[in-house]
C-alpha cells in the first residue's frame, strides 16, 4: 500500500536502499511514522528527515553520532530526539538477516509542535518562568522512556495501522500527547538525574534533592510543599503537571531504587531493607516492589546473590 508523503523524502535514500531491508511508512495529517529494518552490518550511514524526529529502538543496537557529541550506544528502551534539519549518522554494528536492527522514526510537523508548547505555556505555564515548555534537542535528546512515553507511542502505531475514518482526529490527539510525554520524560531527566546543578535555580530540584538525602525518613507532602514555596494542592497539581508522576510516585520509586541495591548486599534482610529506606510496613513494601519489579524483594535477592 502506498502512504501519501507528508514531510521531506529521506536525504541519503540512495545510501540506505542497500541497507534497509525493509522500510514502512505511514503518513497522517498530524504526523510521519517510520519503521526501519537493516539487516547487515554497517558504518556511518547519514540520515535526514527534514522536520524533528522522534526515534525509538525496538530491537538490536546502533551507535549513534550526533552533532557536537561523542557516539553513543542507542538500545532498545531508549529514544533519541533529533532536531530540524539535523543529520544523524548511524553505525549498525550489530545487525543480520535473522537478527535485524529495528527503529521506529515519528517525524512531526514544526506547526504542531509549536502549537503544543504554546498551549502548554499559556495554559499550564512551569512553576520557573524562565523554564518554559519546551523540546530539547541537545543536552536531553538521548533519553531512557517512560511507561507513559511508550504507552503513547504504542498508540500512534496502532492509529497509523487504523483504518478507521476518525484516525486523523484521534492522532491529532495523540501526537499532542506525546510531545507532552516527552517534554515530561525530559524534565525528569534533567531534574532527577541533575537535581544538584540545579538545585538553587529550580524549586522541584530543590525537592528532589531533600528527597534523596532524606529517603528514610518522613517525607510529607506539607513539608515538600513548604520547601518548594507552594501550596499543597499546587505543588501536587504541578509537580505531575511538569514530571508526569506524582510526589508520592517518584518518592516509591526512589526507594525502591535504594532497596534493589540494598538487597544485592547478602547480609540484608528484607524487613530491615523495607524500613532502611522509608518505608513503615512490610506488607507494602513486599507488594510495592512486586507489583513494580515482578517478583518479591525476597526473590529479587535470591536472583541477584
Amino acid at each position: 500500500m502506498s502512504y501519501p508523503t507528508l514531510l521531506h523524502p529521506l536525504h541519503t535514500h540512495e545510501q540506505l536502499t542497500t541497507l534497509v531491508e525493509n522500510r514502512t511508512v505511514y503518513s497522517l495529517d498530524a504526523f510521519e511514522l517510520n519503521v526501519f529494518e537493516t539487516h547487515r552490518v554497517a558504518e556511518q550511514v547519514p540520515l535526514s528527515m527534514g522536520h524533528l524526529v522522534l526515534t525509538t529502538m525496538l530491537r538490536g543496537k546502533k551507535v549513534m553520532h550526533l552533532p557536537g557529541r561523542p557516539a553513543f550506544d542507542y538500545l532498545p528502551g531508549e529514544s533519541v530526539l533529533v532536531g530540524e534539519n539535523q543529520t544523524m549518522v548511524i553505525d549498525f554494528p550489530e545487525a543480520t538477516d535473522e537478527a535485524p536492527t529495528q527503529c521506529l522514526a515519528v517525524a512531526i510537523p514544526t506547526e504542531t509542535i509549536q502549537q503544543t508548547v504554546d498551549l502548554l505555556n499559556e495554559e499550564y505555564p512551569h512553576a520557573e518562568a524562565h523554564l518554559p515548555w519546551h523540546l530539547d534537542t541537545a543536552e536531553h535528546a538521548h533519553l531512557t522512556n517512560t511507561p507513559e512515553l511508550t504507552g503513547t507511542l504504542e498508540r500512534l502505531v496502532q492509529l497509523s495501522r487504523d483504518t478507521g475514518r476518525v484516525k486523523d482526529v484521534l492522532a491529532n490527539f495523540t501526537i499532542q500527547e506525546m510531545l507532552v510525554r516527552l517534554m515530561q520524560t525530559q524534565a525528569r531527566q534533567l531534574l532527577f538525574h541533575n537535581y544538584a546543578r540545579h538545585a538553587t535555580s529550580h524549586r522541584f530540584a530543590a525537592v528532589v534533592q531533600y528527597i534523596k538525602q532524606h529517603l528514610a525518613d518522613k517525607l510529607t507532602i506539607d513539608k515538600l510543599s513548604n520547601l518548594a514555596c507552594m501550596s499543597k494542592a499546587t505543588f501536587f497539581r504541578v509537580f505531575r503537571q511538569e514530571l508526569g508522576i506524582t510526589p508520592v510516585e517518584y518518592i516509591n520509586q526512589e526507594r525502591l531504587a535504594e532497596a534493589k541495591r540494598l538487597l544485592r548486599q547478602p547480609l540484608a534482610s528484607v524487613a530491615d531493607v523495607c524500613y532502611r529506606v522509608g518505608f513503615t510496613s512490610t506488607a507494602y513494601f513486599q507488594r510495592l516492589f512486586k507489583q513494580t519489579e515482578g517478583l518479591t524483594p525476597g526473590a529479587y535477592r535470591k536472583r541477584c546473590l
